[in-house]
Parts: structure tokens; sequence; C-alpha cells
């Protein structure tokens, strides 16, 4: 039998504008916008999978933090933790990438955004902890400022003491970091993975974030070789995530993986078709999120996620809110046709 849990994702809400048609900037002269982010994404598919998901995040005091609200609410989620302050909404561009040319995010007003200027008490953490069964946290947030690396400290501490699981997605892109804070950001993760049940990370975030070395050189084998001493060492339930290889004209193949009980589960790969891949990460951790809840055995859970996956490549925009019957669907690999 299935249980629906309460899910809070902590994140920033920002609008995608995205070039249509394959074009680039310097090409277009229009772009169509949507409001989205890692929390938007997650408490959104898990939303659709039928438990109660709210976000914990600031949005301007305007008409672009009013839009954003209505989109929110749109996607079914819970609104009650959102505030509203400022004027700035963290925006990133997408440029679609073609064949040889790949796709291209280019970040604006970020820092200054309306989340990342909050102070650091603002958000009622004894509150959401006793209104959350999970909370989902991600990486990016720890590259932003000292504040929100408080708030999300604070709110897996909260959440933890009254019982419930805190999940931690690394997301690490050292590209948001500033040259000096990069020196500390091995330290500002491993606070975190202290504080985690789930954490979704691959090899290469153990090697290029946390410092470890492998003995070996594929990656399947790093993958055995470096996450159970992770898990050991930081008391992580569950570790998960996803391995993409690219092969030749651009076909994309996901495997999924998880590390729980002392035991490594490996998915069976899968081919993505590839219609907009942003978002498709989060759908997995959703997948992941849902299987746990779920009470799915190890090696279901893993394809199940990896199904997810699979079908948020093929939805426009990032924020997939995909239906458990439709990932079902894809993990048996039905052959697609009309529903009528």
């Amino acid at each position: 039998m299935q249980t629906h849990k309460r899910i809070t994702a902590f994140g920033e809400v920002m609008m995608r504008l995205s070039v249509p048609n394959y074009e680039t900037l310097s090409q277009s002269r229009s772009l169509t916008y949507s409001f989205t982010g890692t929390g938007v994404n997650i408490s959104a598919g898990m939303a659709r999978l039928g438990h109660e998901a709210s976000i914990v995040t600031t949005v301007p005091d305007n008409s672009l933090g009013d839009a954003a609200m209505a989109s929110l609410r749109a996607l079914n989620l819970n609104t009650r933790f959102v505030r509203a302050e400022g004027s700035i909404l963290g925006s990133y561009f997408l440029e679609t990438g073609y064949g040889a040319r790949p796709t291209r995010v280019t970040y604006g007003s970020r820092k200054n955004s309306s989340f990342n200027s909050t102070a650091k008490d603002v958000y009622n953490a004894a509150a959401i902890a006793e209104n959350t069964d999970c909370l989902h946290l991600c990486g990016i947030g720890l590259a932003m400022n000292a504040n929100v690396r408080y708030q999300m400290k604070s709110l897996a501490e909260k959440v933890r003491s009254a019982g419930g699981s805190v999940v931690f997605d690394c997301n690490y892109r050292s590209t948001l970091w500033d040259e000096e804070e990069r020196k500390h950001a091995k330290s500002y993760y491993e606070e975190m993975l202290h504080l985690a049940d789930i954490v979704m990370m691959n090899e290469r975030d153990a090697i290029s974030l946390l410092g470890y070395q492998s003995s070996y050189e594929g990656r399947t084998e790093q993958l055995q070789e470096l996450i159970p001493m992770i898990a050991s060492k930081y008391a992580i339930r569950i570790i998960a995530g996803t391995q993409r290889t690219i092969g030749p004209n651009d076909q994309h193949m996901i495997t999924g993986f998880m590390y729980k009980n002392d035991m490594m589960k490996v998915g069976r790969p899968m081919n993505a078709a590839v219609l907009d891949r942003v978002g498709a990460g989060d759908a997995y951790t959703a997948g992941i999120i849902h299987g746990d809840i779920s009470g799915y055995e190890a090696q279901y859970a893993v394809q199940f996620a990896t199904a997810a996956s699979i079908l948020a490549h093929t939805v426009p925009g990032d924020t997939a809110a995909l239906s458990e019957q439709d990932i079902i669907k894809t993990m048996q690999e039905l052959a697609p046709d009309i529903e009528r």
C-alpha cells in the first residue's frame, strides 16, 4: 500500500528564459519564460506522485513574485512557507544545443535575488519541521552565500530533530562558486552530508568535490569502490545517482544506481530521447524519494527513478510532473502509441 508523506523542498524559484527553435541568443528576438528551480521540480514531482508537497522560498514582492506564486499553485504546491520580499527574481537563459553545439545556460541576477538576499533567520525552521516528513536540499544553495548555508543547515537539523528525513542533492557546479568560497566548498558539503539520510551523488562528486581517489579507471568500478566509503564515513542510509553516456548521433544512455544496506544496485541502462534534458536529474531524485517512501525494493526503485528521468527528457521545460502510471509504462519499455 502506498504511503503519502509531507515533502518540503527548500530552494530558489527562478525564471527560465528559453530561446525557441534551437536558436542562439544572438539570433533570436523572442524568449519564452517559465518558473522553475530544483526545489520546484522536486516538490512538483512529488505532488504528482500523490504526496503533500510544499516549498520554502522567497519571491519578489511584485508582479514577478505574483506570477511565480501562481505557477507554484498551478503545480499543486502548498505555498504556506513562501515569503514575498524584495524586487529581484533570479533568472537564467537557456540556449538549446543541437548536434555539435552544446546546450548553454547563462545566469542573470542570481546573487542579488530576493531568495539570496534574505536575512538568515527569516524562515520558521521549527514550524517547517513540524509539518515535514522529508526535506529536500540542493547543493546549489551552498554556493550562494553564508545566510543560505545557515538556512539549509538549520532546516536540516530541525527536521531531523523532529523525526523527519533529509535528502541532500550534491549538485556541485564549480562555476557558481566564487574563487575564495570554492576553497571551502568541501567543508560546507561535509556539514550537509553528516545531516543527510539520502544523498544524490556519483563517483565524480566523490573525486572532484570530496577529494577521494580511486584505484580504478572505469566509472562503474570507481562507483563501486568510493560510494560505500562515503556512506560509511557520513552514516548515510542511501546514496543514489546516475551515470550518463553520450554516444554517436547524440544518443544518451542513463544508468541509475543505489547504495543501501551495504549493497550496490545498478539499474538497467535506458536510452533517452532528448527533447529537453534540464530537470531530468530532479525527476530521478523524485523517483528515488518516492520509491523509498513507498517501500520499493532497491532494484525496482532504481529502475523506477531511471524511467522517470528518461521520461523527463521528453517533456519541454524543467518541471516534469509525471504520473506513476506513465513512469511504470516507461520502465517496462512499452512501445509508445497514440492514447485515445
